[in-house]
Protein backbone atom coordinates (compact mmCIF):
# COMPACT_ATOMS: atom_id res chain seq x y z
CA UNK A 1 0.00 0.00 0.00
CA UNK A 2 1.18 3.55 -0.68
CA UNK A 3 1.85 5.79 2.31
CA UNK A 4 -1.09 8.12 2.93
CA UNK A 5 -1.13 11.26 5.09
CA UNK A 6 -4.29 13.19 5.90
CA UNK A 7 -4.26 16.94 6.55
CA UNK A 8 -7.26 18.35 8.43
CA UNK A 9 -7.53 22.13 8.87
CA UNK A 10 -9.59 22.80 11.98
CA UNK A 11 -10.84 26.00 13.60
CA UNK A 12 -12.83 25.42 16.81
CA UNK A 13 -13.95 21.91 15.88
CA UNK A 14 -13.69 20.40 19.39
CA UNK A 15 -17.12 18.76 19.13
CA UNK A 16 -16.43 17.04 15.83
CA UNK A 17 -12.72 16.41 15.41
CA UNK A 18 -12.66 13.20 17.46
CA UNK A 19 -15.39 11.66 15.32
CA UNK A 20 -13.61 12.66 12.11
CA UNK A 21 -10.36 11.04 13.21
CA UNK A 22 -12.09 7.91 14.50
CA UNK A 23 -13.81 7.27 11.16
CA UNK A 24 -10.67 7.55 9.01
CA UNK A 25 -9.70 4.09 7.66
CA UNK A 26 -6.58 2.48 9.06
CA UNK A 27 -4.88 2.50 5.65
CA UNK A 28 -3.71 6.02 6.61
CA UNK A 29 -0.19 6.32 8.00
CA UNK A 30 -0.58 9.66 9.73
CA UNK A 31 -3.41 12.08 10.49
CA UNK A 32 -2.30 15.71 10.81
CA UNK A 33 -4.72 18.18 12.39
CA UNK A 34 -3.81 21.84 11.95
CA UNK A 35 -5.48 23.97 14.59
CA UNK A 36 -6.14 27.28 12.85
CA UNK A 37 -6.00 29.53 15.93
CA UNK A 38 -8.63 27.46 17.76
CA UNK A 39 -9.77 28.73 21.15
CA UNK A 40 -11.61 25.59 22.27
CA UNK A 41 -10.43 22.01 22.93
CA UNK A 42 -9.80 21.14 19.26
CA UNK A 43 -6.10 20.49 19.85
CA UNK A 44 -6.60 18.37 22.99
CA UNK A 45 -9.38 16.30 21.45
CA UNK A 46 -7.42 15.74 18.23
CA UNK A 47 -4.35 14.61 20.14
CA UNK A 48 -6.41 12.30 22.34
CA UNK A 49 -7.91 10.76 19.20
CA UNK A 50 -4.44 9.89 17.90
CA UNK A 51 -3.63 12.71 15.48
CA UNK A 52 -0.46 14.74 15.16
CA UNK A 53 -1.44 18.30 16.08
CA UNK A 54 0.05 21.50 14.66
CA UNK A 55 -0.80 25.13 15.43
CA UNK A 56 -1.27 27.84 12.81
CA UNK A 57 -2.15 31.19 14.37
CA UNK A 58 -2.80 32.96 11.09
CA UNK A 59 -6.46 32.46 10.27
CA UNK A 60 -7.22 31.05 6.85
CA UNK A 61 -7.96 27.67 5.31
CA UNK A 62 -4.96 27.95 3.01
CA UNK A 63 -2.64 28.91 5.85
CA UNK A 64 -3.66 25.74 7.71
CA UNK A 65 -3.17 23.51 4.66
CA UNK A 66 0.24 25.04 3.94
CA UNK A 67 1.25 24.46 7.57
CA UNK A 68 0.38 20.80 7.19
CA UNK A 69 2.35 20.58 3.95
CA UNK A 70 5.37 22.20 5.56
CA UNK A 71 5.26 19.58 8.32
CA UNK A 72 5.10 16.76 5.78
CA UNK A 73 7.99 18.22 3.79
CA UNK A 74 10.24 18.00 6.85
CA UNK A 75 9.50 14.34 7.51
CA UNK A 76 12.22 11.80 6.75
CA UNK A 77 9.73 9.46 5.12
CA UNK A 78 7.49 11.23 2.65
CA UNK A 79 3.96 10.03 1.79
CA UNK A 80 2.82 8.94 -1.65
CA UNK A 81 -0.66 10.48 -1.30
CA UNK A 82 -2.02 13.47 0.60
CA UNK A 83 -5.71 13.62 1.49
CA UNK A 84 -7.37 16.86 2.56
CA UNK A 85 -10.44 16.56 4.76
CA UNK A 86 -12.48 19.04 6.79
CA UNK A 87 -12.77 18.77 10.55
CA UNK A 88 -16.48 19.50 10.91
CA UNK A 89 -17.76 15.95 10.23
CA UNK A 90 -19.78 17.00 7.18
CA UNK A 91 -17.82 14.54 5.04
CA UNK A 92 -17.80 10.80 5.68
CA UNK A 93 -14.14 10.04 6.50
CA UNK A 94 -14.71 6.31 5.92
CA UNK A 95 -15.04 7.13 2.21
CA UNK A 96 -11.35 7.97 2.11
CA UNK A 97 -10.71 4.50 0.70
CA UNK A 98 -12.94 5.37 -2.26
CA UNK A 99 -11.24 8.74 -2.72
CA UNK A 100 -7.74 7.26 -3.00
CA UNK A 101 -8.76 4.22 -5.05
CA UNK A 102 -8.38 5.89 -8.49
CA UNK A 103 -4.84 6.95 -7.55
CA UNK A 104 -3.87 3.50 -6.30
CA UNK A 105 -5.64 1.40 -8.92
CA UNK A 106 -5.62 3.61 -12.02
CA UNK A 107 -2.62 5.91 -11.48
CA UNK A 108 -4.83 9.02 -11.50
CA UNK A 109 -3.02 12.12 -10.15
CA UNK A 110 -5.86 13.99 -8.44
CA UNK A 111 -9.29 13.03 -7.08
CA UNK A 112 -12.15 15.26 -5.91
CA UNK A 113 -14.91 14.02 -3.64
CA UNK A 114 -17.99 15.39 -5.41
CA UNK A 115 -20.93 16.24 -3.13
CA UNK A 116 -23.64 15.13 -5.54
CA UNK A 117 -27.20 16.16 -4.78
CA UNK A 118 -28.57 12.63 -4.41
CA UNK A 119 -26.06 11.89 -1.62
CA UNK A 120 -26.37 15.18 0.24
CA UNK A 121 -28.36 15.51 3.44
CA UNK A 122 -31.03 18.20 3.23
CA UNK A 123 -29.60 21.55 4.30
CA UNK A 124 -25.99 20.37 4.33
CA UNK A 125 -25.01 22.89 1.66
CA UNK A 126 -26.24 26.48 1.72
CA UNK A 127 -27.60 28.24 -1.36
CA UNK A 128 -24.43 30.38 -1.67
CA UNK A 129 -22.37 27.16 -1.64
CA UNK A 130 -24.52 25.48 -4.26
CA UNK A 131 -24.57 28.52 -6.52
CA UNK A 132 -20.86 29.20 -6.02
CA UNK A 133 -19.95 25.63 -6.92
CA UNK A 134 -22.14 25.73 -10.01
CA UNK A 135 -20.73 29.08 -11.16
CA UNK A 136 -17.09 28.15 -10.54
CA UNK A 137 -17.27 24.74 -12.22
CA UNK A 138 -19.26 26.17 -15.14
CA UNK A 139 -16.66 28.87 -15.70
CA UNK A 140 -13.85 26.30 -15.52
CA UNK A 141 -15.70 24.19 -18.08
CA UNK A 142 -16.13 27.13 -20.46
CA UNK A 143 -12.62 28.57 -20.04
CA UNK A 144 -10.53 25.44 -19.61
CA UNK A 145 -12.66 22.53 -20.78
CA UNK A 146 -12.70 21.15 -17.21
CA UNK A 147 -15.00 18.34 -16.11
CA UNK A 148 -15.25 19.27 -12.44
CA UNK A 149 -18.68 19.36 -10.81
CA UNK A 150 -17.63 20.51 -7.33
CA UNK A 151 -15.00 22.35 -5.31
CA UNK A 152 -15.33 19.76 -2.56
CA UNK A 153 -12.70 19.93 0.22
CA UNK A 154 -12.47 16.12 0.53
CA UNK A 155 -9.75 15.37 -2.01
CA UNK A 156 -6.62 13.29 -2.62
CA UNK A 157 -3.54 13.98 -4.69
CA UNK A 158 -0.18 12.36 -5.33
CA UNK A 159 2.35 14.06 -3.07
CA UNK A 160 4.83 14.86 -5.84
CA UNK A 161 2.06 16.37 -7.95
CA UNK A 162 0.90 18.49 -5.01
CA UNK A 163 4.41 19.90 -4.56
CA UNK A 164 4.60 20.71 -8.27
CA UNK A 165 1.44 22.85 -7.99
CA UNK A 166 3.32 25.33 -5.77
CA UNK A 167 0.18 26.16 -3.79
CA UNK A 168 0.00 29.69 -2.44
CA UNK A 169 -3.54 30.80 -1.53
CA UNK A 170 -3.86 31.52 2.19
CA UNK A 171 -7.61 31.71 2.63
CA UNK A 172 -10.77 30.82 0.71
CA UNK A 173 -9.28 30.20 -2.73
CA UNK A 174 -7.27 27.08 -1.81
CA UNK A 175 -9.57 24.49 -3.39
CA UNK A 176 -10.14 26.27 -6.68
CA UNK A 177 -6.44 27.17 -6.94
CA UNK A 178 -5.56 23.49 -6.70
CA UNK A 179 -8.06 22.57 -9.41
CA UNK A 180 -6.97 25.36 -11.75
CA UNK A 181 -3.29 24.49 -11.37
CA UNK A 182 -4.07 20.82 -11.90
CA UNK A 183 -5.71 21.77 -15.20
CA UNK A 184 -2.80 23.99 -16.24
CA UNK A 185 -0.29 21.25 -15.46
CA UNK A 186 -2.45 18.68 -17.24
CA UNK A 187 -2.76 16.35 -14.26
CA UNK A 188 -5.05 13.40 -14.72
CA UNK A 189 -8.10 13.79 -12.50
CA UNK A 190 -11.46 12.32 -11.70
CA UNK A 191 -14.33 12.72 -9.25
CA UNK A 192 -15.82 10.26 -6.79
CA UNK A 193 -19.39 10.83 -5.58
CA UNK A 194 -19.40 11.30 -1.80
CA UNK A 195 -22.04 11.63 0.87
CA UNK A 196 -22.38 14.92 2.70
CA UNK A 197 -24.24 15.74 5.92
CA UNK A 198 -25.00 18.76 8.07
CA UNK A 199 -21.83 19.79 9.82
CA UNK A 200 -21.38 19.94 13.58
CA UNK A 201 -21.34 23.60 14.58
CA UNK A 202 -21.61 26.69 12.38
CA UNK A 203 -19.64 27.11 9.17
CA UNK A 204 -16.99 29.82 9.32
CA UNK A 205 -17.37 30.51 5.61
CA UNK A 206 -20.79 29.68 4.17
CA UNK A 207 -22.47 30.26 7.54
CA UNK A 208 -21.80 34.01 7.39
CA UNK A 209 -22.57 36.66 4.77
CA UNK A 210 -19.03 38.05 5.03
CA UNK A 211 -17.48 34.60 4.62
CA UNK A 212 -19.65 33.74 1.63
CA UNK A 213 -18.81 37.02 -0.12
CA UNK A 214 -15.08 36.74 0.49
CA UNK A 215 -15.07 33.12 -0.65
CA UNK A 216 -16.91 34.04 -3.84
CA UNK A 217 -14.54 36.89 -4.62
CA UNK A 218 -11.50 34.68 -4.03
CA UNK A 219 -12.81 31.84 -6.18
CA UNK A 220 -13.76 34.07 -9.10
CA UNK A 221 -10.48 35.96 -8.76
CA UNK A 222 -8.45 32.77 -9.21
CA UNK A 223 -10.53 31.66 -12.21
CA UNK A 224 -10.19 34.95 -14.07
CA UNK A 225 -6.50 35.24 -13.13
CA UNK A 226 -5.80 31.88 -14.76
CA UNK A 227 -8.00 32.56 -17.75
CA UNK A 228 -5.53 35.23 -18.86
CA UNK A 229 -2.34 33.21 -18.25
Amino acid sequence: MPKINVIIPAYNEADSIGSVIKDIPNIVNEIIVVSNNSTDNTEVNAKNAGASVLKEERKGYGYACLKGMDYVAKKNEKPDIIVFLDGDYSDYPEQLSEIVAPIINDDIDFVIGSRVKRLRETGSMTMPQIFGNWLATTLMKIMFGAKFSDLGPFRAIKYDKLLALNMEDKTYGWTVEMQLKALKQKLTYTEVPVMYRNRIGVSKVSGTVKGAIFAGVKILGWIFKYSFK
